[in-house]
């Protein structure tokens, strides 16, 4: 039987961790998340979702000398020249809630028409062998939409409740996981990354 190879998450979130592991649990590959290294919270100092990403897995594959999978992902939203961008998990300030960064987002938008409210989810999913890799594997998916005017839907996190997803006709929230991780941006990097990994088997 071969043996399942094990990957560190860089990153605390459950909804982040989810969606990850049930994609690759598909290829025999095991996801422990950074928490179980006692991995520190790392600054995001990096002026894009590439450079943060690379910070992140750099330090979670330091510390748990595994391989390591970061994301950096954020929403882009055109009437805002594409903000929150890099700062969307703390729009409204460092350890905001996604109620907070929500109503700040629906605050800033408030009385614009449907074409106005044009926007996308970006994801940046970095892979590194170990901490000292010099080559970043580097993937990248996004998910084209626009936002709503009040939040819909039970399922997902952060943004995913006033992002409206045209295929569907429903916001990101409303979509059951499996059609949310066939179309989103984190689902589409994630496959570019799991057909990377197939190869080096």
């Amino acid at each position: 039987m071969k043996e399942q190879k094990t990957i560190v998450l860089a990153s605390n979130n459950p909804g982040k961790r989810q969606e990850i592991e049930s994609l690759l649990a598909e290829e025999g590959i095991r996801i422990r998340p950074q928490g179980d290294f006692q991995v520190p919270e790392i600054e995001e100092t990096g002026k894009t979702f590439v450079e943060n990403a690379i910070l992140k897995a750099r330090q979670a594959a330091a510390y748990s000398g595994l391989p390591a999978i970061a994301d950096d992902s954020g929403l882009e939203v055109d009437a805002l020249k594409g903000a929150p961008g890099i700062f969307s998990a703390r729009f409204a300030g460092v350890g905001a809630s996604d109620e907070e960064n929500l109503r700040k987002l629906l605050a800033a938008l408030k009385g614009l028409p449907s074409e106005a409210r044009t926007a996308r989810f970006q994801c940046v999913m970095v892979y590194l062998r170990h901490a000292a890799d010099p080559t970043p594997v580097i993937c990248q998916g996004t998910w084209e939409g626009a936002i709503l005017r009040a939040p819909r839907g039970q399922n997902g996190f952060g943004y995913d409740p006033v992002f409206f997803v045209p295929s569907e006709r429903c916001s990101a929230a409303e979509l059951d996981p499996e059609t949310k991780n066939r179309l989103s941006h984190r689902g589409q990097a994630l496959r570019k990354l799991i057909a990377y990994l197939r190869e080096q088997k």
